[in-house]
């Protein structure tokens, strides 16, 4: 065992939290089926408490890599010219969430439109899904200035969502699809797949992925047996049951056994296929980030191109689709 372990190349990689988001599970499963080790790989997973905690760890130079939204690495990634941010693997098109109208104002909020001087709630100020609902509603000719947006917190939406007290919100997954199941809201915008988010706006865009520094990104080797146990994850995910996953990850990846169905068919859902990301989806993202996030004044922005670096992962899959 020990001399496997001195075979191992070691890796430290930052995940932003909570451990329970959907759109991370690859990365758990990945970890807890041992997909890192029978790759030649030891990494070392640490859990951020948010988006930005991920985005900085790289940063400073903590971790190797980060599994962090594109706009935290915009917002709180590394700076310098020499260290710019590479995507080698891409994890989900949008936040997965949904824009739910509430049963109670099903009948006069049909449209994106209907929501102008409506109430809307968020669950967090400066909540990742409010830069796509920005877009959204801009593609309408309406601004988040011209609605009454509330923060409610997650508990505090879905109340208000019962009551009616609000006439819309912005509600992360697995609690969408269970509002909509359940017949307290109904379906305004879909964010939760990549198809969704293409129909909701018009272009493809990307949020969460993997990313690496320039001046410390891994050999090639190294992160196309990173990717191949990546891609062994999302086979793994879509094939398996929630009780079978549930046997293997730890507590804190489920979360409450009553919601890990949920949260299974969330990451099913909102997964990019094979990781694969375009330049062009990249700048389509960058737009939509730009139009409604305020960025570092210093911040320079490569072309998109060079925030890309998918030459691993498309060997490893060139490699798959050989066999």
């Amino acid at each position: 065992m020990l001399g496997l372990i001195a075979l191992l190349q070691t890796l430290t990689l930052a995940v932003s939290g909570p451990a329970t988001s959907p759109e991370y599970l690859a990365i758990r499963v990945a970890e807890a089926e041992g997909y890192f080790v029978r790759e030649g790989l030891d990494v070392t997973v640490r859990t951020t408490r948010a988006e930005s905690g991920a985005a900085e760890a790289l940063a400073q130079g903590q971790v190797d890599l980060t599994a962090t939204t594109l706009e935290s690495l915009l917002r709180f990634g590394p700076r310098a010219p020499d260290q710019t941010p590479r995507l080698v693997f891409g994890l989900t098109a949008a936040p997965p969430f949904a824009v739910l109208v509430a049963a109670a104002h099903a009948g006069g909020v049909r449209s994106v439109e209907d929501l102008e001087g409506l109430r809307v709630a968020v669950t967090t100020p400066g909540a990742p899904e409010l830069v796509w609902f920005g877009w959204l509603l801009a593609r309408t000719g309406v601004s988040v200035a011209q609605l009454h947006l509330m923060s409610l917190g997650e508990r505090g939406l879905v109340r208000a969502i019962d009551s009616g007290e609000i006439h819309a919100a912005l509600v992360q997954e697995p609690m969408a699809t269970r509002l909509l199941v359940e017949g307290r809201a109904t379906l305004l915008a879909d964010f939760r797949t990549p198809a969704g988010v293409a129909k909701a706006l018009g272009i493809q865009t990307v949020s969460a992925g993997v990313f690496v520094r320039a001046d410390r990104r891994p050999a090639d080797v190294h992160l196309a047996a990173f990717a191949r146990a990546l891609l062994d994850a999302q086979e793994r995910i879509r094939a398996a049951s929630a009780e079978e996953l549930a046997a293997r990850l730890p507590g804190r990846a489920t979360g409450a056994q009553e919601d890990f169905a949920l949260r299974l068919q969330a990451a099913r859902a909102c997964q990019l296929p094979d990781g694969l990301v375009s330049a062009e989806e990249v700048q389509q993202t960058i737009g939509i980030i730009r139009a409604h996030t305020p960025l570092p004044a210093v911040l320079r922005i490569p072309r998109p191109e060079g925030l890309l670096h998918l030459e691993p992962l498309q060997a490893t899959i060139k490699a798959r689709q050989a066999r």
